[in-house]
């Protein structure tokens, strides 16, 4: 991902164009004119299910669609970091659901609480029961306690991950706020997969900012279960230029992976036995797929979920589709954009088959942006077409390494225009 970009700009945009075009003229189809068209559940009112939702109804407004998600308000991951760094107000990541009710989808704010594949049903933590034709599910992520020796649900109250957004990025966001002038933030950073690849770094970059100018003797160490990420060199130029040696990279190959956590203690130990101290500590722990899909019988030994390129539905369960987050997808990453993407296809497919109709060609779209210091963006973006059965990159890269600061400043805008943009397509509100 940290290859040099192979498309201009203004190439970049045509494609996307022409994939956003492709997109609206499948919309453009007409409905079927059909009283009752199939019910549809979807679970999980994210990036990928509420997209998901939208346009499964918008296609066909006689498919009977039906959203659970517990949460009546759904706060993102994406831009929370900017929450740290002083730039964003938690509140504004948050989105609601009127405009998916206006839309004709029924919202449920309900826990699922199981799936019965062969019957078809969905059971909800109050005791209801949703039949479905076709079944929708973007749980997100889980973690996996104790994987990381010592750091469990109780470990993340201290030693807070911040990995799903809500509690755990207030209390962080306290933390650094209570820590000393001269404190050190600690970071354990995990092997892939995980969701957000750049998300660790931008959120290093962010606390950087704030520290700076809060805090400006203090340090941030990053002990990494891996020795490359993506945007690294953009990351680093940008590091290097704002922050100096207020941050330390400490990769896989130089005894970064943390094995024990003691939460406690603010503590962590490396593979190779060395311990480390912090003020705050923030620990991203190995993932895997929300809960559900586990429930569902979607997942694999991996822990995540397979599934058909061409329409997202399961490779272990029919009549189950999946996105985001949860699947196994390389070479997309599990981000938001890609969560969005994704929910398209499965929906064009979903629509298509309880009309009896074969899915369309798909094709996919991702770009991330990364805020490293106000008026300083950098990107990665690419395209995916399916070869061979499988999801493979068709073209793409980064921000030229070179660009200057008009260049990057531009590249800041555009990643708030991003955001406003798909709230809009995925909640129909604005950030």
């Amino acid at each position: 991902m940290n290859k040099a970009i192979n498309v201009s700009r203004r190439q970049w945009l045509s494609r996307v164009g022409k994939t956003s075009a492709a997109g609206a003229l499948l919309l453009s189809v007409p409905s079927y004119a059909r009283p009752s068209a199939g019910n549809v559940v979807v679970i999980g009112g994210g990036f990928g299910g509420a997209t998901a939702a939208r346009y499964i109804k918008r296609r066909n407004p006689a498919i009977n669609v039906t959203l659970v998600e517990p949460a009546k308000t759904f706060y993102t991951c994406p831009f929370t970091n900017l929450y740290f760094g002083g730039l964003r107000t938690f509140e504004q990541q948050g989105h609601g659901y009127d405009d998916l009710r206006a839309l004709g989808v029924n919202v449920v704010h309900e826990f699922a609480a199981g799936v019965d594949a062969s019957a078809r049903t969905v059971r909800l933590a109050g005791g209801q029961t949703l039949a479905y034709d076709k079944l929708l599910l973007s749980p997100g992520i889980d973690f996996r306690w104790n994987s990381l020796d010592g750091y469990d649900e109780a470990a993340a109250q201290l030693a807070p991950h911040a990995w799903k957004a809500g509690a755990q990025t207030r209390l962080l966001k306290q933390q650094l706020e209570s820590m000393p002038d001269g404190g050190t933030f600690l970071m354990a950073a995990p092997a892939n997969p995980f969701r957000c690849p750049p998300g660790p770094y931008e959120r290093v970059s962010m606390v950087a900012h704030y520290l700076k100018h809060n805090k400006p003797k203090s340090k941030i160490i990053i002990l990494d279960a891996k020795d490359a990420f993506s945007k690294q060199g953009l990351f680093q130029d940008g590091w290097n230029k704002f922050y100096g040696d207020l941050i330390e990279w400490v990769p896989l190959s130089k005894d970064g992976k943390v094995v024990r956590v003691d939460a406690k203690n603010l503590s962590v130990e490396t593979e190779f036995g060395e311990i480390h101290k912090a003020d705050v500590l923030n620990v991203i722990p190995p993932q895997k797929a929300g809960a559900i899909a586990e429930l569902a019988g979607v997942t694999n030994a991996s822990g995540w979920v397979p599934i058909k390129p061409q329409t997202f539905e399961s490779e272990l369960v029919p009549d189950i589709y999946v996105v985001g987050d949860a699947t196994i997808a390389s070479p997309m990453p599990k981000s938001g954009f890609s969560a969005n993407a994704q929910a398209k296809v499965a929906a064009a497919a979903i629509v298509n088959a309880l009309a009896g109709k074969p899915p369309a060609q798909a094709s996919f779209t991702n770009t991330c942006y990364s805020l490293i210091a106000p008026d300083y963006g950098i990107s990665v973006g690419h395209l995916y077409t399916i070869k061979d059965g499988k999801l493979a990159e068709a073209s793409g890269g980064v921000s030229p390494k070179e660009a200057d600061a008009n260049f990057r400043k531009l590249e800041a805008q555009y990643g708030e225009a991003w955001y406003q943009a798909i709230a809009l397509d995925t909640w129909g509100t604005r950030a």
